[in-house]
């Protein structure tokens, strides 16, 4: 078996990377997909939205099995993986991964590191997903490093627009946040730079828009900002994810919103979005079965 490997990134916090890999991952399930979360962020965000409330006690970790790759200590099969009851396993992380991550800048092959520890459990998985911290920093570097393809999620913002004049004021702030140097540019720079020196398969799924807010006028603004920008290069995924307390109430059960809120529009959003992935990962398998005749 030959897994995807499947990266969400985005180096500003808060735009639902860690919802949305639960959930494409509990969808993936669903589908009756092997899949593998892997929490690549010290604050543990993941392993905690999933049940595990005190991370900090939980051995062995990714932070562990990194450490054992640096160190040249083998890892067993299936070692440090949690299984959630909704049929999706789990390679936790907690604070110990911010020493990791320190520790790092000084290992042999220091971008493979991840990518090491995936390949001992690569054989047992359709998917692995792994949810990155908010940085680009080693450890996201690490991901994308071991990563086939990467999800950008991007939250959408709003302000109530209540004229002409504010509206405008809206869509330039959001240019200014979304489209500058320091924001999704910086990033899609680190993703080609990734691609150039270590990871020349990795591609770009694409932008998903998160936390979108239906009763306010300027979504459609946004979204539309981002695909003239960015739509003529990658794909900005049709289905774009509702805001709802839903998804907050959720992550405090340790369930996937398809336990915890099944009919909601939310669940409904990542089931489409998971059909999505999974067609542009058939229409990928099917080019290169095309290219081997």
């Amino acid at each position: 078996m030959n897994p995807t490997v499947l990266a969400t990134v985005n180096q500003k916090g808060g735009v639902a990377k860690t919802t949305s890999c639960i959930n494409i991952g509990a969808a993936m399930a669903r589908e009756g997909k092997k899949v593998l979360l892997v929490d690549t962020d010290p604050q543990a965000s993941m392993t905690i939205s999933l049940g595990n409330q005190r991370p900090d006690q939980l051995a062995p970790t990714i932070a562990d099995l990194m450490t054992k790759v640096m160190n040249d200590v083998p890892i067993a099969p299936g070692e440090g993986i949690l299984h959630h009851p909704e049929g999706i396993d789990l390679l936790p992380a907690n604070i110990a991964l911010a020493g990791t991550e320190v520790s790092l800048v000084n290992a042999m092959s220091r971008e493979t590191i991840l990518k090491q520890v995936l390949a001992r459990n690569r054989q047992d998985y359709d998917c692995i997903i792994i949810d990155c911290m908010p940085s680009l920093g080693m450890l996201t570097i690490n991901a994308l490093t071991a990563a086939d393809s990467v999800i950008i999620p991007v939250q959408a913002q709003y302000l109530p627009a209540k004229g002409l004049e504010q509206l405008l004021r809206t869509i330039t702030r959001v240019k200014r946040h979304y489209l500058s140097a320091k924001g999704l540019e910086q990033l899609l720079q680190t993703i080609a730079k990734v691609r150039r020196q270590m990871n020349p398969k990795l591609k770009i799924d694409g932008i998903l828009m998160t936390m979108v807010d239906g009763r306010t006028n300027n979504a459609k603004e946004i979204t539309t900002l981002i695909r003239e920008t960015y739509g003529g290069k990658i794909k900005v995924f049709e289905m774009a994810i509702p805001h709802s307390v839903r998804v907050a109430e959720a992550s405090l059960t340790g369930k996937s919103i398809f336990e915890y809120d099944p009919g909601g529009k939310v669940a409904q959003a990542y089931r489409a979005l998971t059909k999505e992935v999974l067609q542009l990962e058939k229409q990928r398998q099917k080019a290169k079965s095309d290219l081997l005749r």
